[in-house]
């Protein structure tokens, strides 16, 4: 069993998908808890470090063979969380992405609807080039428009202003989608620059973490 932490129920659906695409037979425990995003925005990601790490240690006390969070915000603290002593692999669903993002180019564009997103996945990003060797300057953009969006169920209108700050981008080797919740937006971009995003590598990783 596979063991999912969301800060959105809109993430259920598609990680539900992903497993029936690419690996059906794998079970999926979700866990959705909204408050814990509105709590880290307010009070910063560590001030919700004891509820996170009970969320995680419920789903492995359920059978979990691994934990994915799939909230940006909070992908530092659950990994953070898993080498306190759980007991099975806790990631984060982005992290295989940073580490494409860093193999594209050193010129990464980061573009999140949440500024408490940007200072974790630009971390996240410089960590994966240090691992790499390689040296990368990451741009931070918030898309201001989009969020407000997001949280009125506006979810295509969401996706659009989340496309369309990506077509704006120049002279970048990468652009990378900070939130899972933006990757439809990679479908509607019509920018020559590789546009990626953190589901579908994040779940395959954390797949193979639960199978093992």
């Amino acid at each position: 069993m596979l063991a999912l932490l969301h800060t959105s129920p809109v993430h259920v659906p598609v990680f539900d998908a992903l497993r029936d695409e690419t690996d059906p037979g794998l079970v999926l425990r979700h866990f959705v808890d909204e408050e814990l995003l509105r709590l880290a925005r307010r009070d910063g990601p560590a001030a919700v470090t004891g509820a996170v790490e009970a969320v995680l240690g419920r789903a492995v006390a359920e059978g979990a063979r691994a934990d994915l969070c799939t909230c940006s915000t909070l992908g530092g603290v659950a990994e953070e969380a898993g080498a306190a002593g759980l007991a099975v692999p806790v990631l984060r669903v982005d992290r295989p992405m940073a580490a494409a993002a860093v193999a594209a180019g050193p010129r990464v564009v980061l573009l999140a609807a949440l500024a408490s997103t940007l200072a974790p996945t630009t971390a996240l990003i410089e960590e994966e080039a240090r691992h790499a060797g390689r040296a990368v300057t990451v741009w931070p953009v918030l898309v201001d428009a989009a969020w407000s969006r997001f949280e009125a169920g506006d979810t295509e209108g969401y996706v659009r202003e989340v496309a369309a700050a990506a077509d704006r981008v120049a002279h970048a080797d990468v652009i990378v989608l900070a939130q899972a919740s933006m990757a439809p937006a990679q479908r509607l971009t019509t920018t020559s620059v590789p546009v990626l995003s953190s589901p579908g590598p994040g779940f395959e990783a954390a797949a193979r973490a639960a199978r093992r």
